[in-house]
């Protein structure tokens, strides 16, 4: 494979597999880990498709554009308005998640050496973050392979230490009334959507070659998800899981593996942290052109005040919680309007695409139907 190809793969693995992975184990106890890993094959199969079908949008259109660019121009201005709140509102939503576990993870490490709360490191994480975000400095643009790369290693690390440790009645609960349960924290581990036109960029003068690239880096994160769901709930168990997954897991294999689980954990949220604030704060001053200062301020603003009250008010497992509601409503909304577009790009694209997807009528409805089920059994089972 051409080497813009392999970068291509870790572009969609890199924006794919953030802290959302860190929720996954969390979810599939609560569920059950069989029901937990259909979750996994079965949402991430819905997800490959709305990915190719993204694909297909971008092959079919003249210029360069952004999925809300794709929602105005196939759907109108009610699309390009919904598509847009489905992108801050998950933007925001993984801001805050973040912030949260990143508030208890540094006060794990450091409140032993130097006090404080969990409050306090929230704040220390989100300052540090906000200057490369006021900055603009662009961390992790180019290191998406190496990043892969870094996750790859450590879960194979998790793996050795963790493989002669799992409780195989750990593995073996079955339970079809929570199906729907690890829905919301699975699909928002999966949302990359937004990465699919940067594909596109990446292989402009190998377009033939962007549904291999789509399917290869979605599939992988269907096999890490499972993978480490296996590590962690096989050793944790029910009665050891954390929402994090790190701390309950560390706290079984021993203090060595609680450090490198933190350490993974901390520097996958602070990436993607950084990544997601900056796409948010380029969103907020290109799309309703807000100067650079104040789109910063606006992007960390609501994570900080929103997530202090979270903590303040001692909410029962806050990062599952936000995850949950986040890939629900923005990963639901999104899936159903790019369905929505593809419909149309069909009918109306400018260019003969590299390829199509077949027979794909009977397939939409029933991704609409998952993704109007989730929303609409998560909103119920909220209020």
């Amino acid at each position: 494979m051409a080497k813009n190809l392999y970068q291509a793969i870790a572009t969609l693995i890199g924006f794919t597999i953030g802290a959302g992975i860190l929720g996954i184990p969390f979810v599939i106890a609560k569920a059950g880990f069989v029901t937990g890993i259909i979750d996994i094959v079965l949402i991430g199969i819905a997800i490959l498709f709305i990915n190719l079908y993204i694909g297909e949008i971008s092959l079919r259109t003249k210029g360069s554009h952004q999925l809300t660019g794709y929602a105005d121009k196939y759907l109108g201005k009610w699309g390009k308005g919904l598509m847009t709140f489905s992108m801050i509102f998950g933007m925001y939503g993984a801001l805050i998640a973040y912030t949260v576990k990143e508030g208890e993870f540094l006060f794990k490490v450091f409140s032993p050496l130097f006090g404080g709360n969990q409050i306090i490191y929230s704040l220390i994480f989100l300052v540090l973050a906000s200057i490369l975000i006021f900055k603009g400095i662009k961390a992790v643009e180019k290191s998406e392979l190496y990043m892969v790369l870094l996750i790859l290693v450590i879960v194979i690390i998790f793996a050795v230490f963790a493989l002669p440790k799992i409780v195989i009645s750990n593995l073996s609960v079955f339970s079809p009334d929570k199906f729907f349960l690890p829905y919301g924290v699975i699909l928002f581990a999966y949302l990359a959507m937004a990465a699919i036109p940067e594909l596109r960029e990446e292989l402009n003068h190998n377009k033939k070659s962007l549904k291999k690239a789509i399917i290869i880096g979605t599939i992988i994160p269907i096999f890490i998800y499972a993978l480490f769901a296996l590590l962690v709930v096989g050793v944790s168990g029910p009665e050891n899981i954390t929402d994090g997954a790190i701390i309950g897991f560390g706290n079984v294999l021993g203090s060595h593996i609680l450090v490198l689980g933190l350490l993974f954990g901390t520097l996958t949220m602070a990436t993607s942290f950084i990544a997601v604030g900056l796409a948010l704060k380029e969103m907020f001053h290109f799309d309703f052109k807000v100067n650079k200062s104040l789109s910063s301020i606006y992007v960390v603003s609501v994570p900080l005040i929103i997530s202090i009250i979270l903590i303040l008010i001692r909410i029962a497992n806050p990062f599952f919680l936000v995850l949950d509601i986040t890939g629900v409503i923005s990963g639901g909304l999104a899936g159903i309007l790019v369905v929505m577009m593809h419909w149309q790009a069909k009918k109306k694209g400018q260019i003969k695409p590299e390829y199509s997807i077949k027979g794909s009528y009977i397939l939409s409805v029933i991704l609409i139907l998952l993704f109007v089920y989730g929303m609409i059994s998560e909103l119920l089972t909220f209020f």
